[in-house]
Parts: C-alpha cells; structure tokens; sequence
C-alpha cells in the first residue's frame, strides 16, 4: 500500500481564492450582516426593524423574556386562578399590591407585556423560518457544489497514487458515496457529495414546532374552561355552568361550548397501606361513576382514578382529591325530622382528620316552639385511638368518632355577607351549654344521638359515606401542544446530533500517466466525524484502486500541495478553515 498523509493547511495568500461555493450552503441560519444604517424615512426604519426583529439573537432574547416574565405567574397569586390567595396578598401587602396591579403581575398572562412578548417572538419565528424554509428547499432541488481548486485546504484531506483509470476511480467513489446515503453526483474531473440534510430539517421542524406550541398555548387560554365539583357518594352532577363549586374560563369562552354530560358517583373506593414505614400511603384511589352524554344518551359506567381521567368529548373529568361526608339527622323539640343528609367535611392532614360545619337554616324549632337556626360543628375521627382525641391515626374508616359541637340562634347567611360552608360565624349564636354549664359537646359512633337540652331536639350521627372532587377542564389545543412538544424535542435532537458534511473525490492522471486520487471533506462544524468518516471512505476506495509502486522519476506536486505522501489514516489538518 502507497503512503499517504494528510495535508497541512497552506499560508493564507490573497491570490489564493476561498473556497467558494462547495463552503457555502451548509446552514439555512440567515448571515449576520454588519450594522448599516437604515435610509432615513418610514420604509428604511421598517425594514431595519424587520431586519433586527427576525433575527435568531432577537428570537433567542424574546424566548428568554417570556420564560423570565412566566416566574412571577408562577410565584405571584393569579386572579384567574385563585381569587381568595389574591385577595389575603392585597391585605398581607398593602405597599406591594398597587404596584403589581399596575405592572399586570396578578394576571401576568393575560397582561399587556406578556402579550406583547408573546407575540413578537411569534412574528420573529415566523419571519425566521419562511425564508430558511425557502433557502433549504432550494438546497435540496440543486446539486451538492462542486469540489474547490486546491482540495489540500479543507480540514480533512488525503491523497494517493494508483494505476485505475481516473474513470474508474470516480465510478467506484460514486457507487460508495450513495451506498452510504450521500447524495453523490459527478462534477468535471471530481465526486461531489453532502449529507446531513436531516440537521436543516431537524432544525426547521424544531422551529416550526415552538410556533404550533404558541398558538395552541394561545387557543387553549382563550377558549379553556376549568371548574371544580364535591360529589357525595349516591349524588350527581350535570355540566351546566351553575352546577360548579367554583368555575373560570377563557375570554373568548361561552357557556354554549360545554360539553352536554352528566355523572352519577356510585361509589368511592380508597386502599392505604397498613403497615410498614409506608403506613397510611394510599394504594388506591378510584371513583365509580355512571355518566351519559347528551339529553337522550345511554348510560355507561367507567372508574375514573387518580392519573385515569374521563374524557367527554372536550372534556376530561379529573379525580383530584376525597374525603369524608358524615350523614345527620336532626330532630327539632317536637321530634321531627328537620334535617337529614350527609355533611362533606374537609380533610385537615394526611390520614383525613376532617371539619366542618352542618347548617340547619330553616324548619327547626325548640321546645318552647321558637324558630331558630342551628349550626355545629363537626370534627371527624376516620380512626380514633383512645387517648388520642385530636388525630386520627389511619385514614380509612376504622373506628370512625364525630365529634359536635352545637350553635343555636342567626347563622348570618341572610345578611347577604357571603360566607364558606365550611365555617361558623359565632356572631350572633350561642352555645348549648351542658349540666355543667359548658359548652356542650359530645363524641359519637355511628348510630348514637346527641341530645340536646331542655328538649331542644337531637343530633344523630347515622353513619359515613365518602366524597370526591372532580375537576372537568375543557382546553382545546392540548393534542397540539403535546404533538409540537414532541416534535421540538426531537427536532433539537437532530439539529444538535446529526453533522452536515460534504466529501470530494477528485481523480486526475498526472504529469507522469499515474492516477492522482484526492480526498477531502468539510463539515458545518468542527466535529471528529469528518476526518473519520473520510478516513473509511479512503479505505474502502483505496481497496478498490490501491496505490501505484513509488518511482524514483515521479514529479514533485509540491507546488500545490505541502504533503502529498500517501497514508490511510486522515486527521483533521492543522488550522485548516472550517
């Protein structure tokens, strides 16, 4: 086998010319042009703007901008979110709160500035990728550039004398080139090919992908809905607005948009770990509903579980939390039943120790026939252990204690004042007091009653049964915005992993009859692949046109090139211009 090595970079000379076009093209990202100033009047201003606005260092500060201006939505209460946490922050910082309502930072995405960055970074991706879209289909209708005159100032260059005709030799490269997917053509006495084109594509779609995620990100913001319901074992639900516990929606969405369902909670099922260090860990939460769509739909039964939503249509219905919803029955003086229903308590740590308030607002009198509202509150034991009044031990329903604390007299509900029904206000009620004179309370079993004095009626506790919040979400766009996700993903993957490089073979009889076979490759950036990749190459063809004997009469192509010695290995020229 014939020597070869590779070629050292040669002096920079201005007679020299560049490479040219087999350099040029192997990115579609626009040319950073140095700053001119744009001719006076509204058009030079206009396309200087354009100019700036469209660029990738515009486009990469924009998209900073929007993921900074995203952290105080994240940290700040919003409005559209949470109203009562907005309303404690105004309280908890009178100083503060003015100043983040006129910055907008209570309702940053629907805000003037995030607006604004929001649809300037889709203008600029758009002006973006239309023209490289257009350069990139361009380069794949043409031909890879021909080899440039002096191969020996690419990177990665390698060079050997063999017997096979020039013919031959480009015939065998060809064939080799395409079997290694390059597109390979013929270019006067030499080989052109590239490969590498999925990086551009990669690149495109990765662009193209971020702007399908804005517009469904902004489709699903103006058109979403989003609301909460606690659903009792045994009770329904029916998607009209007024049915919700709490409801909020897109600008752009109407009532007319939900989808027509109903639902029916059969049974709530919960599992927990019983021992170990994971004691108390729930296994299992799933929810057993019956539900039909449309007025005249059949009915259908489906769990709905923790990661499992139900999906209606547009909407998907959500199990995001339970609890428990004791069953009381009230009697007034006379022993009639005033009130009789079950009384969702909130759950206050991990193994669902729960309050709450029951409300009788109308129908009770005491003895002595006086009309009066009555409220007492509940505090729910799922697990007593004696000696631990304060706490339940385990959260399912073991040895389940309620413990009533009762009120009699105005419970203010008809002031007009709002109030939560998970709360007394002790404002004008008094306390039953027990023989003691204390304030009566008592611990009950299911199927106890508490009696309360001089006649004034009874409480029974009548048993348990459980609840579940549903969120249903109704958001447009989400398949899109998971699609584009995706894309991008993978897109970045290939813009970052996948090299464009292209590789020349030139094959020449010199001066003494003897093919003269040249090799060089150049890749849009410096990688080792190249050198590697050129180096299989110049094996594979080496076997096939394997170098000519050295002669003692062979003439000196120094001139144009510093090393010609023929070797196998390739390794990036020192210096040489990427």
């Amino acid at each position: 086998m014939s020597k070869t090595t590779t070629a050292a970079t040669p002096p920079e000379r201005a007679d020299e010319p560049d490479l040219g076009a087999a350099g040029s093209q192997l990115s579609t990202a626009p040319r950073e042009e140095p700053p001119n100033l744009p001719a006076m009047g509204v058009i030079g201003w206009a396309r200087w703007f354009w100019r700036q606005l469209t660029s990738m260092r515009v486009a990469l500060l924009l998209l900073l901008l929007l993921s900074l201006g995203a952290i105080p939505g994240s940290l700040i209460p919003q409005s559209g979110t949470d109203e009562t946490k907005v309303a404690d922050f105004r309280k908890a910082h009178t100083v503060l709160a003015p100043v983040y309502d006129r910055l907008g930072l209570f309702h940053v995405y629907s805000s003037v500035w995030f607006s604004a960055i929001y649809i300037l970074l889709f203008v600029s991706l758009v002006g973006c990728i239309i023209p490289r879209t257009w350069q990139f289909v361009g380069q794949l209708r043409g031909r890879p550039p021909g080899a440039p005159k002096r191969l020996t100032r690419l990177p990665a260059y390698t060079t050997w004398r063999t017997d096979a005709r020039p013919e031959q030799v480009r015939e065998a490269a060809l064939a080799q080139l395409r079997k290694r997917r390059f597109r390979a053509h013929l270019a006067g006495d030499a080989v052109a090919a590239e490969k590498g084109y999925l990086r551009e594509v990669g690149n495109l779609a990765f662009h193209i992908a971020l702007i399908v995620l804005l517009i469904s990100f902004g489709w699903g913001q103006l058109f979403k809905s989003e609301g909460n319901k606690l659903v009792v074992e045994g009770d329904g639900f029916s998607n009209t607005a007024t049915q919700y516990d709490d409801f909020k929606s897109g600008n752009l969405f109407t009532i007319d948009d939900l989808v027509p369902f109903s639902f029916t909670l059969d049974k709530f099922t919960g599992t927990y770990e019983a021992s170990g260090p994971n004691k108390g860990t729930p296994r299992l939460y799933q929810a057993a509903i019956d539900y039909s769509v449309g007025a005249y739909g059949k009915d259908q039964k489906d769990l709905v579980k923790v990661n499992g939503p139900l999906s209606i249509g547009d909407a998907k219905v959500y199990l995001t939390a339970h609890g428990y919803a004791p069953v009381i029955t009230v009697r007034d003086g006379k022993g009639k039943v005033v009130y009789h229903d079950a009384v969702p308590l909130l759950p206050l740590d991990s193994n669902v120790t729960s309050t709450g308030v029951i409300k009788v607002l109308d129908g009770y009198a005491d003895a002595k026939g006086v009309s009066e509202q009555l409220g007492i509150k509940a505090f729910l034991l799922p697990t007593y252990t004696p000696g631990n009044e304060t706490a339940s031990t385990f959260p399912a329903l073991k040895n389940p204690v309620l413990n009533l604390e009762p009120y009699h007299g105005d419970l203010g509900v008809n002031s007009g004042i709002p109030q939560s029904v998970y709360q007394l206000d002790k404002s004008h009620v008094k306390g039953f007091k027990d023989a003691k004179g204390a304030q009566l309370r008592a611990n009950l079993k299911p199927g106890q009653t508490m009696k309360l004095p001089n006649g004034a009626g009874s409480v029974t506790y009548d048993g348990t049964k459980q609840w579940a919040n549903f969120q249903i979400v109704q958001q447009p766009g989400t398949d899109w915005a998971l699609g584009g996700a995706l894309v991008a993903i993978f897109g970045l993957a290939g813009s970052l992993f996948i090299q464009r490089r292209r590789v020349w073979v030139r094959a020449v009889k010199g001066a003494d009859g003897v093919t003269v076979v040249e090799m060089a490759g150049l890749g849009r950036s410096e990688s080792a692949k190249v050198p590697e990749e050129l180096g299989d190459l110049a094996q594979i063809l080496y076997d096939k046109a394997p170098g000519a004997p050295e002669s003692d009469d062979a003439p000196d192509d120094s001139s144009d090139q510093d090393d010609t010695t023929p070797d196998p290995h390739v390794v990036p020229a020192e210096g040489a211009e990427k």
